[in-house]
Formats: structure tokens, sequence, C-alpha cells
């Protein structure tokens, strides 16, 4: 599958976004060569012809709804559409989203961050996030003709409206997803994926950022530990860059919608970014690395069919200590037993290593002692389908003992 993503698609998805002129979400909605509704429409026209092509897998449409704009005293609330393919999953409870901005800006022109409403200046927006949006399109068209019947869990190809209003678009989905009691296994971004050259003229084009929250244990930072894992394993010359924060200094993406709402979520990101080349005119097309985007592509590819392939997490995790036998010394963990999983693993890490450094075949067993002290490591839980297929991990939560039981200060 990594190997059907093609650079020059990419090149054309983003050539066609840039022409648009501008993509705004206060710019024009009715005209059919300039603004982001001609965008919107030019994306569900590309979804709606994969969608044809392997023989109606994707469901295309939009995602509309009225959303309140803080940001915008002069116009408190405005409609925001995303875009959407869903490729249904056998578990139709279970929902992936992978998904980019296709809105642009040049919030960085003009006083006071008014540029950010500026619906006639040209803001091509070609990296940020014309890049990650045509990385989304190719994905759909991958995984649409690799997986046309669909993974365990249904993928969403999801474009953005709104995200440099703050992140309206993502929070509006977010929300209706949870609202309609679907269980995100992952809500991750694409955004900004395309520049590798800085303003001294240092070049990385083999590396790339992904951002995943605190604490340590979150589902965010597991998510981030097995796209971390999965880049060494499939793309083993293109180095994955952990960075343990919900994103940039001062920034923000959409993965930050689903982890409102108790979703894991995840933000790929170039390595090098060159401010110079966002939020501006000078957001330029020809700044563009092809190549970059789509090897940050296949990373996406690997992770979702990784993750919608996969058994879901083990439900109901639980540490207690074997008091009778080891006076409390050693643990035993148990969990409910997941469908679709043929075993499980349980994983361990020293409280001070951010990657797991020991994994524990368990078989089909919904119970296991450990040979450590649960004190000393962080210990996590995951389902293993008969594919092979990895669940993320659950992670064992301490044991807070109640004020009477403990004598310690």
């Amino acid at each position: 599958m990594l190997g059907e993503i093609d650079a020059r698609r990419l090149r054309a998805y983003d050539s066609a976004l840039v022409s648009f002129g501008t993509r705004n979400s206060y710019s024009d909605t009715v005209s059919t060569t300039r603004g982001i509704g001609a965008a919107r429409r030019w994306i569900h026209a590309q979804l709606s012809e994969f969608s044809k092509e392997c023989g109606g897998c994707l469901r295309v449409g939009y995602d509309t709804g009225t959303v309140q704009t803080p940001r915008n005293r002069v116009s408190p609330q405005r409609l925001m559409t995303n875009v959407l393919a869903w490729l249904p999953g056998r578990d139709t409870s279970r929902v992936i989203v992978i998904g980019g901005h296709y809105d642009s800006c040049v919030c960085a022109v003009g006083d006071s961050g008014r540029g950010r409403f500026d619906s006639l200046s040209t803001a091509p927006g070609a990296n940020d996030d014309g890049s990650g949006s045509s990385a989304v399109i190719e994905l759909a068209r991958v995984f649409s003709r690799t997986f046309s019947k669909g993974l365990d869990v249904s993928v969403i190809f999801a474009l953005h409206d709104g995200e440099e209003q703050g992140l309206l678009g993502s929070s509006h989905l977010a929300r209706r997803l949870k609202a309609d009691g679907y269980k995100v296994v992952a809500g991750m971004t694409d955004d900004i994926i395309g520049n590798v050259t800085a303003e001294d003229g240092t070049v990385d084009s083999t590396s790339v950022r992904i951002f995943s929250p605190d604490p340590d244990t979150s589902r965010s930072r597991e998510l981030g530990r097995l796209v971390w894992a999965i880049g060494d394993l499939y793309l083993p010359n293109f180095r994955v860059m952990p960075v343990w924060r919900l994103d940039r200094v001062g920034r923000g993406g959409d993965h930050r919608s689903y982890i409102e709402q108790g979703s894991a979520g995840l933000r790929f990101t170039e390595r090098i970014e060159d401010e110079k080349r966002q939020h501006r005119p000078t957001d330029e097309f020809a700044s563009v690395n092809f190549g970059y985007v789509a090897n940050i592509a296949r990373l996406n590819a690997a992770s979702v069919a990784s993750l919608g392939l996969a058994p879901a997490t083990p439900d109901s995790a639980r540490a207690a200590r074997d008091v009778s036998v080891t006076g409390g010394r050693r643990w035993i963990l148990s969990w409910l037993p997941v469908s679709g999983a043929v075993s499980y693993e349980v994983l361990l890490r020293p409280t001070t290593s951010a990657q797991y450094d020991r994994v524990i075949p368990v078989g089909a067993a919904t119970r296991y002692q450990l040979d450590v002290q649960l004190d000393d490591v962080w210990a996590g839980i995951r389902a293993v389908g008969a594919n092979g297929q990895k669940s993320l991990p659950a992670v064992v939560p301490r044991v807070t003992p109640r004020p009477s039981q403990s004598t310690e200060p």
C-alpha cells in the first residue's frame, strides 16, 4: 500500500488547491474558480471520483454546522463545512480520523491579526495546509483501492474547515462524533508537512515530528508511542521524532479537538518550520517538497492501517497486589476479553523511559502476575488479532490506597 502513494498526485492536488487564490473561511462560497466554496466542491469531486472507482466504498459528504466564532467579534457565528470521506469498517462503532485543514489565511498580515478574516487577499496556503490536505486526499484514494471492503475500524478522511479561525471545523466534527456515540480510536492531523529548508539553508527531509500531550500515560501518548514504533518498522530511513507536548509552543492544531473530547490525538508536522512561509502570501507552491509529503503520508497510511486492522484496546484493565502470597510485592494484572483478539501482550517500561522495553506474550489469558514491582514501572496491556495487528495499549492504572491504608504523610 505504501508504494501506491504518489508524490506526483500530491503535487497536482496542492496545485489545484492553491489555484483557488484564497481558501479563507470567510471567502467566496459561490464562485467556481476562487474561494473556499470552489475549493471544497473540488475536494468533494475528487473524493467522489475515488468512491466511484472502488464501487462506492467511500461515503463522501459535507459535514456542516453553525459554530461560535469567538475570535471574530463582528461575526459571532459562522457556517463551517468539513468535507469527509468515510471508509466504513466492520466495527462501525469505532472510527479513526485522519485529517488536514483546507482553509488558508494571511493571518500574519495586518494589524491585530485582522488578516485572519481577510476574505479577499490571495492566501495560497500551499504548505499550511495544502500539503496536509493533499496527503489526506491521497490517503483516501489509496485506502479506497487497497481496502475497498473496509478495515475492522471505520476511517474518516477529513478535510477540516475553520482551523485558522480557532479549530472550528474539527471541534464541530469531534463533538458530533462523540454525541453520536462513536468511539474515536485516534484523531490525527497533518498540518504543515511540506517544508524541508530553514531560513539559514539547513535541510531536513528525512525526519518528521509527531506531537502528543501529557500525561505520560494518556491515550494520546500511547498513540504517539505506537506511531513512533510503526515508523521504525515500515519507514526505517525516515525518522519519527516524538515531541511530548500538545503542539508547538504557542500554536495549535485540529488534533486538539479530539483530545478535548477524551480521545487519543496526534499531530504530524514537518521537522523544520519556516514561519515566514506560513499565514502569509509567501506560503507558495514552489516551497513545498512533495517527496517529503509523500513520506509523511506513508507514515500516516501505516499508522491508520495498523490501528484499523487491530482489535479494540482491552477494557477494564486492573492491577491488584498479591498480598496473600508475596506480601504485596507482586502484582496481578487483569482485563476483560476483547472481541477479535486471539492473544494479549503485557508491556513494561521504567517510569523514566519514553518507550516500552519489554513485551511479554501471555496467550489468550486475561490475567497475569508481574515478575517485577508495579511501583517501579508502567505497564500496558494490548490485544493482538489473528492478523498479528496490535491494539493501542491500556495503561494499567495506579492503585491509590485509601487514607486508612496508608501511613505516608
